[in-house]
This record gives structure tokens, C-alpha cells and sequence, in this order.
């Protein structure tokens, strides 16, 4: 679902994602109408943008991320700010795009958050791992699961933003063993997806190694 104030924007968009293969179930201008829109067609990820007229992007995400099932949410904003971005994620949204990005970024942004991966616009995900490692309160250790040393290296890898195929050629494994060891942290956290494994890790500070 394609959710942009700007009608030719929206409609590139779309035009795009169709072209591209992936099936558009609905295309709105506003916040509130895509919260009834998406609680009716149920859209495996949300194209969202950032300023909305009516209620701000954030909080539309945060709202999708608190439905049944969450949508993944890709945002897209003319707005590279620090506390936008953030704002963002910590509203549940698995992507932070700019507008200025290319088709094949975007395009690419779109399939790697389909995909489960955490993806922000080159430059913004260091300013994220930043900040989330100084907000982070970090659990005792005591408190901290026991993960295998390749368990605890894959997870480093993921905080860093690499994608399982960049893991999988970084540790000379197969793509399906990489995909195992982030299922097992995945059981052994009590976490659900990817992004919520990333800030895992960045309040346990294994981005900074």
C-alpha cells in the first residue's frame, strides 16, 4: 500500500512497485484513511510517507505496528533530521528512506524490507546505531541469553545493517545456515523479526565492534 498527500508522487510510486512486479492493493492520501484502508486490504508492507495532512507519518506507523498482522512499514521523507529518522523507528517502522533516493534504491529498499531487513538511506543507519547505542539501557549481563560464538557474530553483522547474503559471504557460509542461526537468536531473545533483533543488539553495544 502506497500512502502520499501528493498525488503524481503517489501514483509514481505505485507505478513503480507494479512495474516492478509487487501488487499495489491500495494507493491513499491521508493518514486516518489508510489506517480504515489498511485494516480492510491487510498489506504485507506499507510505502508511507513522513508529512501526511491529517496525522503524521510516525504516528500512522506507530498504529500499524500495533495492528494484527503489523504490516512492514518503508517511510520516505524529504527529511534526513535526526529526530525524524528516529522518531520513525522507534515508532515501529522498518525502513527510512529519502525521497531524493533513486528507483533502484528504492526498489531495492522495498524488497530488503519485505525481506525482514531493518534498511535506512546510506548515512542514515550510522546516525540510528548511534543514537540507539546512546539511549540503550543495557540489561545485566546476568540477564543476558547465552548465544554461540557464531550466533553472537551473525548478530554483529546484522546490528551493522549487512543483509543475509552479505553475512553469508562475509563468514563463507550458505545463505539457509545464516537464516538458521538468526532464527535460533530470534527463539533463544524471544524476539519476533529482524528490526526488533537489531535494536537487541544495539543496546547490547555489538555494533561497536
Amino acid at each position: 500500500m502506497v500512502v502520499d498527500d501528493h498525488p503524481m508522487w503517489r501514483d509514481g510510486v505505485a507505478r513503480d512497485l507494479a512495474e516492478a512486479g509487487y501488487e499495489v492493493v491500495a494507493t491513499v492520501g491521508e493518514g486516518r484513511q489508510a489506517l480504515r484502508v489498511a485494516a480492510a486490504v491487510r498489506p504485507e508492507l506499507v510505502v508511507l510517507d513522513l508529512q501526511l495532512p491529517d496525522l503524521p507519518g510516525v504516528e500512522v506507523a506507530r498504529r500499524l505496528a500495533a495492528s494484527e498482522p503489523p504490516p512492514r512499514v518503508l517511510m520516505l521523507s524529504a527529511s534526513g533530521e535526526q529526530e525524524d529518522v528516529l522518531e520513525a523507528v522507534k515508532a515501529g517502522a522498518s525502513g527510512y528512506l529519502l525521497k531524493s533516493a533513486s528507483k533502484e534504491e528504492f526498489l531495492d529498499a522495498v524488497r530488503r524490507t519485505a525481506g525482514g531487513d531493518a534498511v535506512f538511506t546510506p548515512g542514515l543507519a550510522g546516525l540510528v546505531l548511534g543514537e540507539y547505542r546512546r539511549l540503550a539501557a543495557r540489561p545485566a549481563p546476568e540477564a543476558t541469553p547465552r548465544l554461540t560464538e557464531r550466533e553472537t557474530e551473525v548478530l554483529r553483522l546484522v546490528a551493522k545493517g549487512l543483509s543475509y547474503k552479505q553475512i553469508a559471504e562475509r563468514l563463507v557460509l550458505s545463505h539457509r545456515t545464516v537464516q538458521n542461526h538468526v532464527q535460533n537468536t530470534l527463539n533463544k531473545l524471544q524476539l519476533h523479526n529482524r528490526v526488533e533483533l537489531v535494536r537487541y543488539a544495539i543496546e547490547q553495544g555489538l555494533d561497536e565492534s
